[in-house]
């Protein structure tokens, strides 16, 4: 194993034997800190020394080590479950051992861990199917019959194909189990679980590519799952999803699907086909095949900060590899540090509209992510801007997460925030809601620096209009001017613009990270400069 590194979430120990009472309270000191760094989860290595060699345990040892392991982990309220342990010697006749633990502490202010996950790929693919067997707990008859609860349109009944963003969750509770059955609904598997995955099932086909394109903007996942049928393989709709995913930062992995109709051969040409696609340039990245639950534990508890990229084969008919894609949900760790989760929490409040909806006896209801600061119910907040770029007081009158009522909304959690009468003030989605003290001013024009993923032919000069997308922000704007000396760009080049937007003034800050498209042209982007109206 690597060495022990002095930051992260994970703790190597040789043994925790007998320790004294003033060890001991060094030792809690330090499973808080790790599980700090964690957001409220840690790997700890128990037999292993600082310098990652496996030294191992005898049965004494380490029946030892793990109680008091327990009693650390009890004395901050956390768990402990054991994800694996080896034989790795022997020592006077007695066989040595290993094991890994995660401890996983719930933080006061939250019910429980939630983590985002975005699932893409092309129409067919077999997406919706695979979110309805892991959000249901059944699997499928063959037919899409677990898929059909997920569909918010008849069109998407009738055809087979998601055209809107539709959302699942899957629940664990502290010992890994799955919470999702059908007698669940939202609220009762949130209530029972320690840790929540979000699906936020986006379209595959290439006809709603500005929904797809939105979703995986404004809801931020923490990670991609990119759904490949094993019949079909890499689509160029999907090479679109992963230059897509790759642009904003997010770690994928890949679940291989229909391997039950597919023949072995199939399955493994497909799978090589996508490891020899993720080394090249662009993506440059190193897929491996996960084929133990040995795999799903190294690559879970490490995943979000490499280049790596897991490939699961599954089927959501049979059921082949659905409970170690489970178990690698379970382990996902949270991709924020608790430095950067920290920072967050201080600054003033930014709430993003994704989504809105007139509940009658409550009045309008947003729902969306909140990116900075904490939101409490009876704050007061400013919602907008409208078309003349102005800003409305409001009052929060009742908060939720996944449908389940709670007083405090913390960032980087996605909420319904409960506004209202607006007494005609016009509400839509890509609008904000922002802390009073901010004094916050719409833009209509902005400048960027942009890179050109692809350019069919010629060059991008000024007047071309393109799809901007920032956060939850999307709408056509004009390339006015391309700060360079030929003022015009091509596919691979980068430069400084500035934009205008054509329909109304938007709320952006300052770093915000943008991606914009014209047909085939594709690029993304960083905000320099707001407010240049």
């Amino acid at each position: 194993m690597p060495p022990e590194q002095s930051e992260g979430n994970i703790e190597y120990k040789l043994k925790l034997v007998n320790p004294s009472a003033a060890r001991m309270q060094q030792l809690i000191s330090q499973m808080k800190w790790r599980l700090r760094e964690g957001n409220g989860e840690a790997i700890y290595e128990i037999g292993v020394q600082d310098n990652g060699v496996c030294r191992g345990l005898t049965e004494y040892e380490f029946d030892s080590s793990v109680n008091t392991l327990k009693r650390m982990a009890s004395e901050l309220n956390a768990s402990v479950t054991l994800l694996r342990e080896k034989k790795v010697g022997i020592r006077e006749g007695e066989a040595l051992k290993v094991a890994e633990f995660l401890i996983r502490r719930i933080p006061d202010s939250q019910q429980f861990i939630e983590i985002r996950i975005a699932m893409l790929g092309s129409n067919d693919s077999g997406k919706s199917t695979l979110l309805g067997v892991l959000t249901q707990g059944e699997l499928d008859n063959g037919r899409g019959k677990s898929r059909l609860n997920l569909f918010r349109h008849l069109h998407e009944v009738l055809s087979g194909r998601t055209s809107s963003i539709s959302f699942g969750i899957v629940g664990f509770d502290n010992k890994g189990n799955t919470l999702n059955r059908r007698q669940h609904c939202d609220e009762e598997i949130c209530d029972r679980s320690e840790k929540v995955i979000t699906f936020i099932d986006l379209a595959g086909h290439e006809k709603y590519i500005r929904t797809t394109i939105s979703g995986l903007s404004a809801y931020k996942p923490r990670f991609v799952v990119l759904v490949v049928d094993a019949k079909v393989g890499i689509a160029d709709t999907t090479r679109d999803h992963l230059a897509w995913s790759f642009a904003l930062e997010v770690p994928v992995f890949i679940a291989v699907t229909k391997v039950d109709i597919a023949s072995r051969q199939m399955v493994n040409k497909v799978v090589t086909d996508i490891v020899n696609s993720l080394k090249n340039p662009p993506y440059r990245r190193v897929a491996v095949r996960v084929n133990s639950d040995d795999d799903v534990l190294t690559l879970g508890s490490n995943f979000g900060g490499q280049n790596l990229v897991p490939i699961f084969t599954v089927s959501s008919v049979t059921g082949e590899s659905i409970e170690q894609l489970l178990k690698f949900l379970y382990i996902l760790p949270p991709r924020d540090t608790n430095k950067q989760n920290m920072a967050s929490l201080q600054e003033d409040v930014e709430f993003q509209i994704d989504d809105i909806f007139q509940v009658p006896d409550v009045g309008q209801v947003v729902t969306g992510l909140l990116t900075r600061g904490v939101i409490r119910e009876g704050d007061r907040l400013l919602l907008g801007p409208n078309q003349q770029g102005d800003f409305k007081p409001v009052v929060v009158k009742s908060l939720q997460r996944i449908r389940v009522p709670c007083r405090v909304v913390q960032a980087a959690q996605s909420a319904s925030v409960s506004i209202g009468d607006l007494g005609g003030f016009p509400l839509r989605k890509g609008m904000v809601l922002i802390g009073c003290s901010r004094k916050p001013v719409a833009s209509w024009t902005i400048r960027a620096d942009v890179f050109v993923i692809y350019h069919a032919s010629g060059c991008i000069a000024e007047k071309f209009q393109i799809t901007l997308h920032i956060g939850n922000v999307c709408q056509t704007a004009v390339i006015t001017q391309v700060h360079n000396q030929n003022r015009t760009l091509k596919s691979r080049e980068r430069a400084l613009v500035t934009l205008s937007f054509i329909r109304q003034p938007e709320f952006v800050t300052p770093n915000s990270r943008l991606l914009f498209r014209h047909g085939k042209t594709k690029g993304i982007g960083v905000v320099r400069e707001v407010n240049l109206n």
